[in-house]
């Protein structure tokens, strides 16, 4: 019989959810992700140091207690099962509830183009307007939501979500401006959820905020899915969940949205259909993704030596989908169709209704995820231990630039957040024109350097005594690391090897396989994998990155990529954390990390007074993130459907299978998908993604992630359930491996034609307004045309920036979660200057439009993306505030460099306090710079205001006028 467990995540607070005691004779087993020895009990976000301090306060993964509690006391129990499972609407499939906040009921209005004029629809941060409970009457005006927080919470087809969780706000009042102005106008406003299916009726996280402009868009009623397999009720009016909204998910059926996500939430029956909705067909999978610290975690299924339950014909793995029949004797796949025997052991009986009457107490059978334990038919060989070796650059730039020391002070301080026990294993070692290893057996009395000269043709000096046992060598490990930037304070060499020292350390784990974590400061010069510097090239021939193919965001070479998928090969996943004042060719280095299911980090210009904190809380959550090793990943589809392509941080050999040598919490991979055959209208259509991997504390694991769609062979019922930051995403995740291989001006065009095409195909075959003065959106991709003009802002799509800064976000893109892809695009501006929160309130102020419209020279306003936090200082604000907050008197004593402090005052907490969330929401120590007004630093944070006109592109309003032209264009066409 299976053993069933609570699967309690990483990071040392209680579960506010207890699981629901196992039945008699099934033995609860507990597990964990990110560290050997007892799993934590809850995965939660780490939160984030006070600004300006060394030290981080990012929690170490907490030894876990084993939840075996009933379920008894939570406030919001999942839903009783009271139709097969087979049948599960994806609104029932996985309940949405909101973290907190209940809004009062309102209506929306909507609205379109009068006598010509373009109405447009001013951008919302982070969420989308709401369906209308009642159809609206065409040509009257909408208010579109502007959210403070927002969380639309919703029992619909697909409830997006993402690893933040900010908390809710309070609804703010309503400031309403004459729609004759042309500036945009803030009012606030509440939304209302009807119930669905019976279920009970769900709220955002957040009151929404409304906007009434003269640009206003004419969102369309579209008639309800009649024909649906799940009953007469109409498909759920509501709207996606925005991606970075916030919500609690309750797994009880379909897997919760954090982990895979579709595209579109009915599926097209056809190929036909699809191409003429112009919309993509694809998942996003995050198998690993952080929970809410409110939901249930992740469940352990143990089935013995037999291992899980299997289809016979297409290997998918037993789901709540899968139907029993015959009194339980046999089984339906959902994948496949085939019908298999039940093993003798797992029978059970029907019910009246159906289900199998233990179905409720087997997680396989009524949870959209779950992780098996892995027998021995899945392991070639015993689970590889954990294993880390660290690289560290000490040419001349390196050490006179702080970069190693930094690097030394990190690795020094994260040893004691490395799992313990025998199964750890760590190893250091140096480089620059030859590479240095160090001997730390204990029974030495000092360390011994092993130095080996040749970079061409790269050994390493000792089989053994290269990579050791933590708790036998930490001692002579802390020490060195004291010693090296002394050691090498005079050194005046120029060269990086920084391939033959990744070849090299490849060498030393090559038996075991495990992390290989880099730290380089210059461009690779010396050895196997040298580059040539290609930066002057760059910098004369700025013109060829639009009209020619932007060959400097190409490898420079193969050599690197050759290495990468020997690498790969033998499960070493490589992290490079690149502490560089000056070029170092980020798009040739950074093939290495995303062969091998890597990571880059780039800190530019490295400034050891603002980077060296976030250096180490980089290496911190690098090491104590869930995540796996020599992992293997698969997506499965009904029948009809099937696997276009993968993207993503990997190596691939087979079609159907990516291997990652790592994996963790904040990667994502795209699944595109594809029709060979004609789907039934009405019918299911099954995805199952199944990741089989190493924890670090060496078992082998399969996390097993369901998701069950209506198929639909009505356009509009598409363009009803399509999730415009999935849509968004999968397009832009495709789009960044165009940039290097061709030109800009071309990859431009793509971008904006993926706009136009899906609103032409709504306007031609589902608007029911047919004035041409019109722009007519589809509700769920209201705000499609803004993202697609923050995606042309971006600087990946500029041809004037840094080749090393567009390498990078294009490599950063490329892999991240939905809502970190999201904040790259478009970021969040606050206001900060009057920080008062009250009670129940959001520690984060309401976000404002990203416009130079919603900025007073009396303020202070946060601009951030994740990664970087752009702080503007007003000409006019108090020198009081400025006192208080950065212990400066006036504008002008703006220092280049900036660490935050917390200065003894109620304002300079709270400002820290705000920090800190937004750190522990994006899982990032995000950098601070301050901003005024005339200078560099000015021009860069009014360039990210995507909304404005400025040397990226057009205002906003421009560009919906511009689309609406090529609309009209095409279907007058």
């Amino acid at each position: 019989m299976p053993n069933y467990g609570p699967k309690p995540p990483p990071f040392g607070q209680p579960p506010p959810f207890s699981q629901s005691t196992p039945s008699a004779g099934l033995r609860s087993v507990s597990q964990q992700m990110s560290r050997p020895g007892p799993p934590p009990p809850v995965l939660s976000r780490p939160e984030a140091p006070p600004s300006g301090s060394f030290p981080s306060t990012v929690p170490p993964n907490m030894p876990p207690v084993r939840s075996t509690g009933p379920l008894g006391s939570q406030a919001l129990p999942s839903a009783p099962r009271t139709a097969p499972l087979r049948s599960f609407h994806p609104s029932s499939g996985t309940l949405v509830v909101p973290h907190s906040g209940f809004p009062s009921s309102s209506d929306f209005q909507s609205s379109g183009f009068s006598d010509g004029a373009m109405i447009a629809p001013m951008p919302p941060p982070v969420a989308r307007p709401s369906f209308m409970s009642s159809s609206p009457s065409a040509g009257s005006q909408v208010r579109l939501p502007w959210p403070a927080t927002l969380g639309p919470v919703s029992n619909g087809p697909s409830a997006l979500g993402g690893p933040q969780f900010p908390q809710a706000s309070n609804a703010q009042q309503q400031h309403i401006v004459s729609p004759t102005k042309l500036e945009s106008a803030q009012t606030l406003r509440r939304l209302s959820m009807h119930s669905v299916r019976g279920s009970p009726a769900v709220a955002p996280a957040g009151a929404p905020m409304q906007l009434q402009s003269q640009f206003s868009a004419a969102p369309q009623d579209i008639p309800p899915f009649q024909s649906s397999a799940y009953g007469s009720q109409a498909w759920p009016m509501q709207p996606q969940q925005p991606a970075t909204s916030d919500f609690i998910a309750m797994d009880t059926g379909n897997c919760s949205p954090r982990y895979m996500r579709c595209t579109i939430n009915q599926v097209p029956c056809t190929a036909d259909l699809l191409a003429t909705s112009g919309m993509q067909l694809a998942l996003l999978v995050q198998p690993l993704a952080l929970p809410h610290p409110s939901e249930e975690p992740v469940q352990i299924v143990d089935f013995g030596e037999s291992g899980p339950i299997r289809c016979s014909r297409c290997k998918g793995y037993i789901n709540p989908f899968m139907k029993f029949i015959d009194q339980g004797r046999h089984f339906i796949c959902n994948l496949c169709g085939f019908i298999d025997e039940t093993p003798r052991d797992y029978h059970c009986n029907l019910g009246p209704d159906g289900l199998r009457r233990d179905a409720d107490e087997r997680p396989e059978l009524c949870k959209g995820t779950v992780e098996f334990v892995a027998s021995k038919e899945y392991m070639v060989c015993d689970p590889m231990p954990a294993v880390y070796f660290f690289l560290i650059d000490v040419s001349m730039s390196a050490i006179q630039t702080g970069a190693a020391a930094a690097a030394c002070s990190a690795i020094n301080q994260v040893i004691s957040d490395l799992p313990e026990g025998p199964r750890t294993l760590v190893g250091v070692a140096t480089f620059d024109s030859t590479i240095h290893f160090y001997n730390l057996k204990r029974a030495l009395q000092q360390t011994l350097m092993l130095i080996v000269t040749d970079v061409e043709d790269v050994y390493i000096p000792l089989q053994t005594d290269v990579i050791f046992e933590l708790s036998e060598c930490r001692q002579h490990l802390e020490l060195l690391l004291g010693h090296i930037p002394m050691m090498f304070q005079k050194n005046k060499t120029l060269e990086s090897a920084f391939g033959a020292a990744i070849k090299a350390g490849f060498l030393a784990m090559k038996g075991t396989g495990g992390k290989l974590l880099v730290f380089q400061s210059v461009l690779p010069s010396a050895g196997v994998g040298a580059l040539p510097s290609r930066e002057l090239e760059g910098r004369t021939n700025v013109s060829v990155g639009e009209k020619g193919v932007p060959k400097l965001l190409q490898a420079a070479d193969k050599t690197l990529r050759t290495m990468a998928i020997e690498f790969a090969g033998y499960q070493v996943c490589i992290d490079v954390f690149i502490t560089s004042q000056t070029y170092v060719d980020v798009a040739s280095v950074s093939v290495i990390p995303r062969t091998t299911g890597g990571q880059v980090y780039y800190y530019y210009p490295f400034s050891t007074l603002s980077d060296t904190a976030k250096l180490y809380n980089d290496l911190r959550w690098n090491i104590t993130r869930p995540q796996g090793f020599e992992a293997v990943m698969r997506v499965r589809c009904s029948q009809g459907i099937q696997v276009q392509e993968y993207y993503g941080n990997f190596c691939k050999r087979i079609p159907t299978n990516v291997d990652l040598p790592g994996f963790d919490c904040d990667k994502s991979i795209l699944v595109t998908l594809k029709h060979d055959d004609k789907l039934q209208d009405g019918s299911e259509c099954a995805f199952q993604s199944a990741l089989l991997y190493t924890t670090v504390y060496g078992q082998r694991r399969i996390r097993v992630t369901n998701l069950s769609l209506p198929c639909s062979n009505m356009l509009s019922n598409l363009f009803r359930s399509a999730d415009l930051d999935t849509q968004f995403a999968c397009f832009l995740k495709k789009e960044v491996l165009e940039i290097p291989s061709r030109p800009l001006l071309h990859v431009r065009g793509q971008v904006t034609s993926f706009c136009i095409n899906i609103l032409v195909s709504y306007r031609k075959f589902c608007a029911t307004v047919s004035s041409p003065g019109q722009l007519i959106l589809p509700e769920s991709l209201m705000f499609l045309p803004l993202y697609t003009l923050a995606l042309l802002k971006s600087i990946g799509f500029q041809a004037d920036g840094r080749i090393d800064d567009r390498a990078y976000w294009i490599n950063r893109a490329f892999s991240l979660s939905l809502p970190s892809t999201i904040a790259l695009v478009f970021p969040r501006m606050v206001p900060i200057h009057e920080l008062n929160p009250k009670e129940n309130e959001s520690l984060i102020p309401p976000r404002i439009p990203l416009t130079t419209e919603n900025l007073s020279e009396k303020g202070i306003y946060l601009l951030e993306n994740g990664e970087d936090c752009l702080i503007y200082i007003g000409n006019l604000v108090d020198s009081d505030i400025l006192q208080q907050l950065f212990g400066i008197s006036s504008v002008d004593e703006i220092p280049t460099q900036f660490v935050l402090q917390q200065y003894d005052n109620p304002i300079s907490k709270k400002l820290n306090d705000v920090i800190n969330e937004i750190r522990r929401q994006r899982c990032s120590y995000i950098r601070l710079k301050l901003c005024k007004k005339g200078d560099a630093s000015g021009l860069l944070f009014f360039s990210c205001l995507v909304e404005d006109k400025n040397s990226r592109g057009p205002s906003y309003v421009e560009f919906l006028a511009q689309i609406h032209r090529d609309i009209q264009s095409k279907i007058s066409y």
